[in-house]
């Protein structure tokens, strides 16, 4: 007995050592970042084949924060913010979406995860081929054509990145909704500094650059629409219906459209003229976008995991 317990040991002994010796096996190779494909199945004959266009589909969100639009492909690119962070990481995704709210590609951005980190987009904006989105203290970029990642800046100091606008030169100009209360400039070389801070800031929310280049801001602790210069000078103040404002659209002509997440109405300020409500009782009415080719508003409803959609 004592004898082939000791075998038994000295042969233990010799597996660890064994093990011990081997090299540690190398990391796997990231994979390269790859697109999602628009919605479509593998036939019985193994060929890949797009959905008829006679179906439709609709859903596939998951807690979409915002919207922009992209006028070139014609379609609504939303930002889902996937499952709680403290739960489930690097998950957010982005879809795209025909403009009669039926899918386009299910998850464009965040098919895999290779060669992608997305955790929580918020506000998004497009300018000039790229899309931008805000993402737990960071302002991300995305090529517009591909979905390929360009750039990740993160902007030091700040607690809850939340709206963006972007000028026509790239400049972005982001919320950060909760104390301290700021409006965050970040330049196309990746350089941030603050570009407004504290009243009459009250929660900041949507942000949107006019067509003059100044940036327009809502609150979600009042009903007000305040109008930078590129200095960060107020220079105008105007008041949507509702507070609670989380939207912010501005159309060709001027037009001021906030919604309120708080409320559920749609505000809309033309020039020189009172707000008025267009639309209410939208359940948890977002971050929304402006569809210039159809001419209508798309607002994300966030929990709803749903868009809802105003004809102008």
């Amino acid at each position: 007995m004592k004898t082939r317990l000791l075998v038994t040991l000295l042969a233990a002994a010799i597996s660890t050592a064994a093990h011990a010796q081997q090299p540690a096996a190398a990391p796997a190779e990231p994979k390269p970042f790859q697109a999602g494909k628009p919605l479509a199945a593998t036939n019985e004959k193994g060929v890949f084949t797009p959905m008829s266009s006679n179906v439709k589909v609709y859903g596939s969100f998951r807690f979409s924060e915002s919207c922009t639009f992209d006028a070139q492909k014609n379609l609504i690119v939303a930002m889902n913010a996937g499952i709680d962070q403290a739960l489930t990481q690097n998950d957010g995704y982005v879809s795209l979406i025909n403009p009669d709210g039926s899918v386009h590609t299910s998850k464009w951005i965040g098919a895999t995860r290779d060669g992608l980190t997305l955790h929580h987009p918020r506000g998004s904006a497009i300018s000039n081929g790229v899309l931008y989105t805000v993402d737990e203290g960071m302002l991300r970029s995305f090529d517009l054509a591909t979905g390929q990642p360009l750039k990740a800046v993160e902007v030091t100091g700040s607690t809850f990145l939340n709206g963006i606008g972007v000028a026509k030169d790239g400049t972005a100009y982001i919320s950060n909704t909760r104390a301290p209360e700021v409006i965050w400039k970040v330049t196309p070389e990746g350089v941030t500094s603050k570009f407004v801070e504290g009243a009459p800031l009250a929660a900041p929310n949507g942000v949107a650059v006019d067509n003059d280049g100044n940036v327009v801001v809502v609150n979600i602790n009042n009903n007000a629409v305040l109008t930078f210069d590129t200095s960060g000078k107020l220079i105008k103040t105007e008041n949507a219906v509702e507070g609670g404002n989380d939207g912010l659209v501005i159309t060709e002509d001027g037009t001021k459209y906030t919604s309120s997440v708080r409320f559920g109405s749609v505000s809309k300020i033309a020039p020189g003229k009172p707000a008025e409500v267009i639309a209410s009782g939208i359940p948890s009415a977002a971050s929304m976008c402006y569809d210039s080719v159809q001419k209508q508003l798309v607002i994300p409803m966030n929990p709803n995991d749903a868009l809802a959609f105003i004809k102008l």
